[in-house]
């Protein structure tokens, strides 16, 4: 289920440096990336589980298995402020 993408620690995640560009170019895949984190909001706020966030930095593909705490128009928010860029996600699951 991770292929291609390596497993992080969620404090690690706050080392990463994330370039600017989106790495989804389709529109539908955008808009269902934005229901992803809105459902991955709701599981995380209202029964705390843990979801896997599969994204990319400037060096690889990653994933981390935490909890969404807050989401804003250019962020996922994780626990203690991590934040990984809404643009750089590629699915949530």
């Amino acid at each position: 289920m991770t292929d291609g993408f390596n497993i992080i620690d969620k404090e690690d995640v706050a080392l990463l440096k994330f370039p600017q560009t989106d790495v989804l170019t389709d529109d539908q895949e955008i808009k269902t990336r934005l229901s992803e984190i809105n459902r991955a909001l709701s599981l995380g706020n209202l029964e705390h589980s843990k979801i896997k966030i599969f994204f990319e930095d400037t060096e690889s593909k990653k994933v981390v298995d935490t909890t969404v705490w807050a989401v804003t128009d250019k962020n996922v928010i994780l626990k203690q402020g991590v934040m990984i860029p809404i643009h750089r996600i590629h699915k949530l699951f």
